[in-house]
């Protein structure tokens, strides 16, 4: 093989009815292309269960391999979690090199894996996913390599002793524990100070990145691949009437998103639980873009996030070609990369944290200057005159904003700005 020569790979499913596996096939499709593999073709197997001993079976199998021939393609890839036995058996039956879907996920994380937090939370999901697994693989234990599903801790004697695997396992839960209570503190410091936080969860390669970098200036990098973001990711937000928040862009789901990952990332994922509106964004020029918002709400439920709100954000509308179906009434349409809705975003993200906004006027002591400060960097200012008794402040902010500072608060319009 050439050194720029990508791997083939043949993929290979069970349809057994629990979920749409024309999708799910598309999804892992997708993860390949990610992984840099070349997709030569795919075989689905309609099945109650997949087969114990080899996942579609011993027939189904040797057709697997003929196709991987005439392709050309020396790797298979399973849409599905396999056993250390089936991994085995389907080697030695195919004589071809196997990857499943954890894996491939497993090994795209730790390609994009840039922080310290990001690598052990990638190396630890990949020895949990291993350390079960070490019983049936028997031979394979030994390999060693550079290619796809080796990246990260290694595969030579670190999976070979299991005893070393549950201690580098403990060290590793630790180290993320530390890195949550470092976290928790910043978080109590912005829950003290009032800050309010805006996080972006939803499917793979839909673009928050972009909305990331769109609503905030910043410069996150964005790529049409899956998983391009893996560690979480804060700018400052400015909002219409003045209102700030920080807006966290965090890893990406996708369906079947394997056990090992949610509680290996719990402290990325944990950005979200502790936000105070998350935004679900979904893709509108994805044919499943109504499954990935039930999708995305699953996993926040997994998350403990039920009592957090969340905005649908339906984005890429300028390719939608078509008037679009909403999953939910409140779902707002945009572009990210035009910037197609997203005043209207901005102002429902505000009124969502800090409630409708009207028209206040304080009046701050010249004793309390941090006070008139925060009322006019938390606002947008419509007039600020100078009497006898302080300073005269005419401030446009939601009614949440204004009730931490009614003390000083002189008139009010009833009456919501538009």
């Amino acid at each position: 093989m050439e050194k720029n020569e990508q791997m083939r790979a043949v993929l290979a499913a069970v349809d057994t009815g629990e979920y749409d596996c024309d999708m799910s096939v598309k999804e892992l499709d997708g993860l390949c292309k990610t992984a840099g593999l070349a997709v030569c073709g795919a075989v689905v197997q309609e099945k109650k269960t997949p087969d114990a001993a080899t996942f579609l079976g011993r027939g189904k199998l040797e057709e697997l391999a003929q196709a991987a021939d005439r392709m050309d393609a020396g790797l298979l890839v399973f849409d599905g979690e396999l056993s250390g036995s089936q991994i085995r058996n389907i080697e030695e039956l195919t004589q071809l090199a196997v990857l499943d879907r954890t894996t491939l996920i497993l090994d795209i994380f730790a390609k994009n894996a840039l922080t310290k937090e990001g690598a052990i939370q990638v190396e630890l999901a990949q020895l949990r996913y291993r350390l079960p697994r070490l019983a049936g693989m028997g031979k394979n234990l030994s390999r060693l390599g550079a290619g796809i599903g080796t990246r990260g801790p290694g595969e030579s004697k670190l999976e070979s002793d299991r005893r070393h695997i549950a201690r580098r396992i403990a060290a590793l839960q630790r180290q993320l524990k530390e890195i949550e209570r470092r976290r928790g503190l910043a978080e109590s410091r912005r829950q003290k100070n009032g800050v309010k936080t805006v996080a972006l969860a939803g499917y793979t390669n839909v673009g928050k990145s972009t909305l990331l970098n769109t609503l905030t200036g910043s410069g996150v990098l964005t790529e049409n691949k899956l998983f391009a973001t893996l560690d979480p990711t804060a700018r400052q937000l400015r909002l219409p009437d003045g209102g700030q928040a920080v807006l966290i862009d965090t890893v990406g789901f996708i369906s079947r998103l394997p056990h090992h990952l949610v509680e290996a990332f719990r402290s990325t994922l944990g950005h979200i639980g502790g936000a105070d509106l998350i935004l679900n964004v979904c893709d509108v020029t994805s044919p499943y873009y109504e499954k990935q918002d039930e999708v995305t709400r699953q996993v926040l439920n997994d998350l403990h996030c039920g009592h957090i709100p969340v905005l649908s954000v339906l984005n890429k509308m300028d390719a939608a070609g078509g008037p679009v179906l909403l999953p939910r009434r409140e779902a707002v349409c945009i572009s990210a990369k035009t910037g197609l809705g997203l005043p209207e975003l901005l102002h429902r993200i505000e009124r969502e944290l800090y409630g409708p906004a009207r028209v206040f006027t304080f009046l701050v002591p010249y004793s309390d200057g941090g006070a008139a400060a925060a009322i006019r960097n938390g606002s947008r200012l419509l007039e600020e005159t100078y009497t006898d008794s302080g300073q005269r402040l005419v401030v446009r902010c939601g009614t949440h904003f204004a009730g931490q500072w009614r003390q000083y608060l002189q008139v009010t319009r009833p009456e919501p700005v538009k």
